[in-house]
């Protein structure tokens, strides 16, 4: 892959990669598992700052994935989330209350307000979810699960109520009463 033209690119900021439209160049054999890893070529990358900074030219088109520079586009493939939520904390904002998320990758989200949380299957198993950019998601590690297990409450919302969590001033719903 060629990462001509990344160098202007801030390292703690998030490339433009919305405004690129470069050609597509073909399939890369890299792989993000279920469970975080990034495999190229059979191995496991063990560079996180090389995970990082493929991370932030990684982009979803419709439910494929590519990691795009100002000059070529590859394909990647994905078994699940291309992010993992490994940490959490209570912060205040001006909306309240509210979690915020750190990924595997270096990003900071805030529920309900840069980022949103939900339940879904993954082959025969519910895992949770929040919204990343460009339309793709983390899922949220065990750990960060089970820590925020001990906040949820009873919630409403406009898909019913049950248990769930109030962040920002935002409700999600995490279990439906029956």
């Amino acid at each position: 892959m060629n990462l001509k033209g990344l160098s202007d690119v801030k390292t703690s900021a998030l490339p433009p990669v919305h405004t690129w439209t470069p050609p597509f160049c073909g399939d890369m054999d890299l792989i993000i598992k279920a469970n975080g890893d990034w495999i190229h070529e059979g191995g496991k990358i063990k560079r996180p700052a090389m995970v990082n900074m493929f991370s932030r030219i990684l982009w979803r088109e419709e439910d494929e994935y590519f990691l795009v520079t100002p000059v070529e586009k590859v394909r990647i493939q994905v078994e699940d989330a291309p992010f993992l939520v490994t940490g959490w904390q209570w912060i205040e904002t001006d909306k309240g209350k509210a979690i915020e998320f750190s990924t595997h990758t270096n990003d900071v989200l805030v529920l309900g307000i840069d980022c949103d949380l939900w339940m879904a299957m993954f082959e025969d198993e519910e895992r949770p979810y929040i919204s990343m950019r460009y339309g793709m998601k983390a899922l949220l590690g065990r750990n960060v699960f089970y820590g925020i297990a001990d906040c949820i409450g009873q919630v409403k919302t406009p898909e019913g109520m049950g248990m769930g969590l109030i962040s920002a001033g935002k409700s999600y719903l995490l279990m439906k009463d029956e």
